[in-house]
């Protein structure tokens, strides 16, 4: 298994492809369970991830809608942005449709939908308030018609998976429990939200192409064994200002782009 680490932090501008013109959205009201917060009115144990909104969501200041879990559960724009190019790189022959399974309030799915070579990308959340807030950011970045929402377990999403359309990879950016995973030197995946191993068994059902977002300090021990006969498993670190933020496991074909 090779382990290796990246720094998605871009300089300013090195991106600018999806900006344009949009409809203003930051008047739209939002559901119960997404509060507009200011300065003044965040929680304090929100306090350090609202300093940083705009590291999440370049275009916070358009109308972002994000709910008190999503703060600390989404993954920075710079971060899913490297990620998304490293699954869907310029070389691939054709786009491919994407399964984003715990989408969130969209920050993944986002970043692959704005690349060409996403054909399209199928966000399922069982939360219809993240949801909500995923398709809500989709239209900020303009890319609302790439996405489709879906509403569902993704233990039953994937059970019920009947093969018939041909997906390039799944990502998998499982609920960690929360960030108390930072004060462990080696964090069990197991104890996690949904265990490691039922999340990866139930996505295998899909394809062999699979991508795992997990904490930085994630067990290698227990990715190696999620699939025992994989003679390479590549586990990427991606970093936010010099500093390690998560790591991603890439199986199978997924991980095209690396290099």
């Amino acid at each position: 298994m090779k382990r290796q680490s990246t720094d998605g932090h871009e300089p300013a501008g090195a991106d600018e492809s999806f900006r344009g013109k949009k409809p203003r959205l930051a008047d739209e009201v939002p559901p119960p369970g997404v509060n507009k917060y200011t300065t003044d009115s965040i929680p304090w144990d929100l306090l350090g991830y609202w300093h940083q909104r705009f590291s999440l969501f370049s275009l916070w200041d358009e109308g972002i809608w994000m709910t008190d879990e999503g703060f600390y559960s989404v993954t920075p724009e710079s971060v899913a942005r490297k990620i998304a190019r490293h699954i869907l790189p310029p070389s691939l022959s054709k786009p491919q449709i994407i399964v984003d399974a715990f989408c969130g309030v969209g920050g993944n799915a986002i970043q692959f939908a704005l690349l060409p070579q996403c054909e399209k990308v199928i966000a399922v959340d069982h939360d219809e308030t993240m949801l909500a807030c995923a398709k809500h950011n989709a239209r900020i970045y303009g890319v609302e018609e790439k996405i489709e929402f879906v509403k569902a377990d993704f233990f039953e999403f994937a059970e019920k998976w009947t093969r018939d359309i041909d997906i390039g990879v799944v990502f998998l950016s499982p609920p960690w429990g929360g960030p108390s995973y930072k004060h462990e030197a080696i964090f069990d995946l197991e104890s996690m939200t949904y265990g490691g191993n039922e999340i990866y068994s139930a996505a295998r059902k899909m394809t062999p192409d699979i991508v795992l977002y997990l904490p930085r300090n994630g067990d290698l021990n227990q990715i190696a064994r999620y699939d025992k006969e994989a003679s390479d498993i590549r586990v990427i670190h991606y970093c936010l200002q010099s500093r390690s933020k998560a790591i991603c496991a890439y199986f199978g074909k997924s991980g095209a782009g690396i290099r």
